[in-house]
């Protein structure tokens, strides 16, 4: 008796530490049961139609005290005793349970996760982050004081405690495969951050991200040399060594520290920020030169142009006339750089009204 009592204790421990989908599921197995049985009984004992014996079940489960359909037989009402033990039972396990995940915390848990992942699926034009180690942590803070939508792909649930803290869109699981991926909008997102301290999953991150969608634009971390040939057959754009860039880091500020100081204030300064702007079709700045689009905006500089057709002009001067799909690197005030980069994408009233 005693073994059977111990095994009854600790099923009812691994129920009650199991997932929130089990201890859920379970006691709405068990209605659903008490109903059938209930109304199976009354048909078969009783005569009962379908109905009835459905509405019998039901007022006795509930225990609302309505009356009898007719009077039952003495079968009929040993039948009811226990329908109502059973009924009892089962209520009780289905107050239990929720209100286990009230004080857990569960159940805004899960309407917490239900909202997130509406969001996400509402989201363009974002970034995926995969994993929130260092790098990953770096990058999210970056872009989301940048403006940016952030969605971050964590494979370690005891990280999800810190992701909730951050306040960033995130979700749990393994970003090589292709169902997350698709979770976290891949197909409608502008940029892919592969952060992870695994080479070799990077370069699966890129294979499948790319497949998912060819226009997005992958950053891959790259531990070791040898591999930022593969991440970059693997799809990737751009492949960042953390290792390799804090060395030319240290050894700029050893040798032009003046230069450095200066790229750093433009990197951290709340007013100052360095720029990519597209000369859009039929844009208000097509055909216009260089000091001609700068003038009404104080402050902005143009410090490099990418031509259409891949020629970089480092310095380009200033009579340099811009065309459709340049692309621009301007640095200025975080304000008059968004005003540009409105009026790149604005399109003229000629070009507007043209079929």
């Amino acid at each position: 008796m005693s073994r059977v009592l111990g095994g009854l204790r600790s099923l009812r421990q691994r129920y009650r530490r199991g997932p929130v989908s089990t201890r859920v599921a379970i006691p709405l197995v068990l209605l659903v049961f008490a109903l059938v049985y209930g109304t199976v009984g009354f048909v078969v004992l009783e005569g009962f139609p379908v109905i009835d014996a459905l509405y019998m079940t039901v007022i006795t489960l509930t225990t609302v005290g309505f009356g009898e359909i007719q009077p039952l037989s003495p079968t009929g009402r040993l039948f009811t005793i226990s329908l109502i033990m059973v009924g009892v039972v089962v209520v009780f396990d289905l107050f239990a349970m929720f209100t286990s995940l009230v004080a857990s915390g569960h159940l805004n848990k899960i309407l917490g996760r239900r909202s997130m992942d509406r969001s996400i699926k509402s989201l363009r034009d974002h970034y995926i982050i995969c994993a929130y180690g260092r790098v990953g942590r770096a990058a999210a803070k970056e872009l989301t004081e940048r403006g940016a939508a952030v969605v971050i792909v964590e494979p370690h649930g005891e990280l999800e405690p810190l992701l909730a803290e951050a306040g960033v869109f995130y979700i749990v699981g393994d970003s090589t495969q292709e169902a997350v991926l698709e979770q976290a909008g891949i197909r409608h997102a502008k940029g892919l951050i592969c952060a992870v301290d695994s080479d070799a999953v990077n370069v699966y991150i890129a294979l499948t991200a790319r497949a998912l969608n060819p226009e997005l634009f992958i950053i891959a971390r790259a531990s070791s040399p040898e591999s930022v040939d593969k991440l970059h057959r693997a799809g990737s754009d751009r492949v960042v060594s953390p290792y390799v860039v804090s060395g030319v880091r240290m050894a700029s500020m050893a040798l032009n520290p003046a230069v450095l100081e200066f790229a750093d204030m433009v990197s951290v300064a709340s007013d100052l920020r360095v720029e990519e702007l597209v000369i859009g079709e039929g844009s208000r700045l097509e055909a216009r030169t260089i000091s001609d689009v700068c003038a009404p905006y104080e402050g902005v500089m143009v410090l490099a142009v990418r031509k259409r057709a891949g020629e970089l002009v480092i310095p380009p001067r200033a009579d340099t006339v811009l065309h459709e799909q340049d692309l621009l690197i301007a640095v200025g005030p975080v304000a008059a750089l968004s005003k540009l980069a409105e009026e790149a994408l604005r399109e003229t009233p000629d070009h507007r009204s043209a079929p």
